[in-house]
């Protein structure tokens, strides 16, 4: 589990955009997202080392939303 964020990802949306699932996968510098047959997995191990970078967000401003935990 994550320490410093978590990631909210809503599936439907992933789903219902052809090839959003393989442009979040590529374009995350960490590989915080694996494309699946039917959606986009996380990288358990991968989430603290997330740069905050905004890409994922940018690629899915609807299907991905990075919360910092430390923000209360």
């Amino acid at each position: 589990m994550a320490m410093f964020i978590r990631v909210d990802v809503d599936q439907a949306v992933i789903r219902k955009t052809p090839g959003l699932a393989a442009k979040l996968a590529e374009s995350c510098p960490v590989k915080i997202f694996k494309a699946a047959g039917d959606g986009v997995d996380l990288v358990e191990d991968a989430l603290d080392e997330c740069t905050l970078c905004d890409l994922c967000m940018q690629a899915s401003p609807e299907g991905v939303k990075v919360v910092k935990l430390y923000e209360g």
